[in-house]
């Protein structure tokens, strides 16, 4: 009899076929899912990536095109200042900053060397470019050769040439296009991290997804076992194969992981390379602010000359008059040593020295120095409104500031008016002027009666290097620093000008309400010098005028100097002189530094107390190689000398240690 099959046989059939496939079908599409996830990723690590380096290119050629500009700009102020001086070292800088600028466009060339969008441009920056230098070339010539009339006209008109403006339009052009792009990779970036985000969301419901599949076939497997051992088995392997997945995917999402701390890491990178361009657009600002610097030092040493003549003067007939010019003198010698630290700490990034300054006292004490500076056919009226308000900034800076304003109200009025330095206290809201907050403000007030200024003139006043001013009586420089200070003391800055009528410069600065501690000045002449018994001191110094001076100041301390001009005879010296108690040394001299000449001393003068001497304000912080010894700074007066020779014999005998001569100090 045939076998006959019945309908349920067919039914049981099919299911059978069902439970068989649909775990091999679910498997297959995880695969395939996990599959397109892992290609997914893949491409958006590669495209972002891409995209990252495409975008540091950019930053590349950008900062490249802003040097190119900066070192250029440098090279004609050089030769400007070469016309006028005629100083042939001045012309040879001249020409290595010219080389350098064009190195620098060979730089950038070779960086746009795949940009097929700035080839272009960057090939007719180069044409221009090599015009601009034949054309500051010819000027570099007629000066060599004593045409300096002819050689300023020519520079004049070059300052106006087609060329100049050609070249910053180009430089334009390179930026703005590499601006653009650089928003297209940066959009790109953002894409390429969207789609890193969607593939770790896409891996976690995978594994949710891989979670219930496992759920499945443990019930699959237990539904089998009951109705056969070979469906148990099978569903066995099944839950095998799932096993595996799993552990495929959680490999895959450390993996993930991986890559998204990688991304942060480049993103850091990123961030640190953003600094160290800002740093090098500061460093080339310092390059262009020490031209500027030259304005306020030839006001400060016209104080300290014009004092030490008229005190020359007056020293026989009316001595208090000359005490008076001296003290003169003294502070402006004193502000243009500031001036120096200010400068160095600006190019290190190390901070200024605010305190509480009250302002009509500042004011007050800088009245003979404004009448000197400015002339006597200018009238000063003082308009003392703070009462007692104090502000938190640095002394120097903030005098500096109102000489500077004093200067141009001054050149406005052509030397002959009225000048008005006035204060006052305010009660501001937020937002009323500038981007000040709410709360009490001092105001400090310069105003002339001068030619004003028109309203396109006054709307770039602050900008670096923009002057009304002709050739050489002016850099431009002078309100953008005293924006930048104002700025930097939490205040605003407001200009009123009337052409005609003149123009007032008003300061608003917070007022000081707290205890304010300020730092300790690096030179102190307040202090009295120590009293200290005649000691035998050796000076290592190799500028014979210093040396001299230096001596003559110990002696008149009632110390016993000798001369030592060479740092590599100090061992001899103390080796003949047995009595010497103290080593005052240079830092900067030639062939070995004062510290290094320390290290190198044997080891039975190593006990000597050493007081260092420098002129340099980046020197202080190199205090791992001074050992723990004093630093005196550069210019210092008797009494500061007096000071840190006591501080330093009080801090070797602090330590314990012996003066020479003692059973202690010999070996």
């Amino acid at each position: 009899m045939a076998d006959t099959d019945f309908p349920g046989d067919q039914y049981d059939w099919g299911r059978a076929l069902v439970r068989r496939a649909l775990p091999l079908l679910l498997g297959l599409l995880l695969v395939g899912s996990l599959g397109a996830l892992i290609y997914s990723a893949s491409n958006a690590s590669r495209d972002h990536a891409q995209a990252l380096a495409e975008q540091q290119s950019s930053f590349e050629v950008i900062a490249l095109a802003r040097g190119f500009e900066a070192r250029m700009a440098r090279a004609e102020v050089t030769l400007a200042r070469y016309v006028i001086s005629l100083d042939p070292d001045t012309g040879r800088l001249f020409q290595d900053q010219w080389r350098g600028a064009a190195s620098q466009l060979k730089t950038l060339g070779y960086a746009t060397r795949e940009s097929a969008w700035q080839s272009g441009n960057v090939a007719a920056l180069r044409y221009a470019f090599i015009a601009r230098g034949k054309t500051l070339n010819e000027i570099g010539l007629r000066t060599t050769y004593d045409q300096k009339m002819g050689a300023l006209a020519r520079f004049h008109q070059a300052g106006k040439s087609q060329d100049l403006r050609r070249i910053t339009a180009l430089l334009d052009l390179v930026i703005k296009a590499e601006n653009d792009r650089l928003r297209e990779r940066s959009l790109a970036v953002t894409l390429a991290g969207d789609r890193n985000e969607w593939v770790g969301k896409t891996s976690r419901l995978v594994g949710l997804a891989m979670l219930v599949c496992i759920l499945f076939g443990i019930w699959f497997a237990n539904t089998a076992f009951r109705e056969r051992r070979t469906a148990r088995r099978l569903a066995e392997v099944e839950s095998e194969r799932a096993d595996r997945l799993e552990a495929a995917v959680a490999a895959r999402t450390a993996e993930l992981s991986d890559a998204y701390e990688q991304l942060k890491q480049e993103s850091a990178e990123r961030a640190a390379a953003q600094d160290h361009l800002r740093q090098m657009q500061k460093m080339d600002a310092v390059g262009q602010l020490t031209g500027g610097i030259a304005h306020d030092f030839n006001n400060m040493l016209a104080v300290v000359v014009g004092g030490l003549e008229l005190a020359k003067r007056k020293m026989a007939l009316k001595p208090d008059e000359a005490d008076r010019h001296l003290d003169n003198a003294m502070e402006g010698a004193n502000r243009a040593a500031a001036l120096t630290r200010r400068l160095l700490a600006f190019a290190r990034s190390e901070p200024l020295l605010p305190s509480a300054v009250d302002p009509d006292a500042l004011l007050s004490g800088m009245a003979d120095l404004i009448d000197r500076t400015i002339g006597d056919q200018i009238s000063v009226q003082f308009a003392e409104g703070a009462s007692g308000w104090r502000i938190f900034v640095d002394q120097h800076q903030m005098e500096n500031a109102i000489l500077n304003l004093c200067v141009n109200a001054r050149d406005a009025m052509e030397g002959r008016g009225r000048l008005t330095l006035a204060t006052g206290q305010t009660l501001l809201s937020d937002g009323e002027v500038g981007e000040c907050m709410a709360g009490d403000y001092v105001t400090v007030s310069v105003t002339d009666d001068g030619c004003g200024m028109a309203p396109d003139v006054l709307a770039r006043v602050f900008e670096p290097f923009f002057t009304t001013k002709p050739v050489g009586k002016g850099t431009g420089l002078g309100l953008s620093q005293i924006f930048g200070f104002v700025r930097q003391c939490g205040g605003e800055i407001r200009i009123e000008s009337t052409p005609g009528h003149g123009t007032g410069v008003h300061l608003y600065l917070p007022r000081s309400t707290g205890v304010q501690v300020a730092v300790e000045a690096e030179t102190s002449f307040a202090r009295a010098p120590v009293e200290q018994p005649p000691t035998r001191i050796l000076v290592v110094e190799d500028d014979a005028r210093v040396l001299n001076q230096t001596m003559a100041a110990l002696s008149e301390l009632g110390h016993l100097p000798i001369a030592c001009d060479h740092p590599g005879k100090a061992a001899k010296l103390l080796a003949s002189h047995g009595d010497i108690g103290l080593i005052i040394s240079d830092v900067l001299m030639p062939d070995m530094t004062g510290p290094e000449m320390v290290k190198a001393l044997p080891a039975r003068f190593q006990h000597l107390p050493v007081l260092f001497v420098t002129g340099y304000t980046g020197d202080g912080n190199d205090s791992a190689d001074f050992a723990g010894h004093q630093v005196l700074r550069k210019p210092y007066t008797l009494m500061a000398l007096g000071q840190a020779l006591g501080q330093t014999l009080s801090d070797q005998n602090l330590n314990g240690l012996r003066r020479p001569g003692t059973a202690a100090a010999a070996e």
